[in-house]
């Protein structure tokens, strides 16, 4: 018999994480973090460029934050920390960010003779660590 692991989707993972954490009596859309890296500013998470994660990212990160205990708001990907000459600790693990976009397609339609656009919709899995404050590896 093989060892066959089960991928959980990117919906149960992170209704998975909700439910654990209401579970505890902790509700993950409230403030997770402490305000000392931003001087009492408190803000949502942030990709490595400053821009706001925005849906379910929100909250995904919020959880992630809480359970690792982060001060800081700022995530990049593994790929994003390499080409910031920035290092992620080795056994460290990501926490999930939800990746969503549509790519269109054009399609030719023999019957009519003409050609029509489709959105087709995607989301992709990928892994955010939090932003050290050195850049040496560990």
């Amino acid at each position: 018999m093989q060892n066959v692991t089960e991928r959980k989707d990117v919906y149960s993972r992170i209704t998975a994480q909700i439910v654990e954490h209401l579970e505890k009596g902790v509700r993950p859309w409230v403030r997770p973090w402490n305000a000392e890296h931003a001087a009492g500013r408190i803000t949502r998470p942030l990709r490595h460029n400053g821009q706001p994660y925005s849906g379910i990212n929100i909250l995904s990160l919020w959880m992630s934050a809480l359970d690792q205990n982060f001060t800081a708001p700022i995530w990049m990907t593994f790929r994003q920390a390499s080409e910031l000459n920035a290092f992620v600790r080795k056994g460290e693990k990501g926490s999930l960010v939800v990746y969503a976009n549509a790519i269109t397609r054009t399609e030719h339609d023999d019957k009519a003779g003409e050609d029509t656009e489709r959105e087709i919709p995607y989301m992709k899995r990928l892994y955010g660590f939090q932003r050290r404050a050195d850049r040496r590896p560990a």
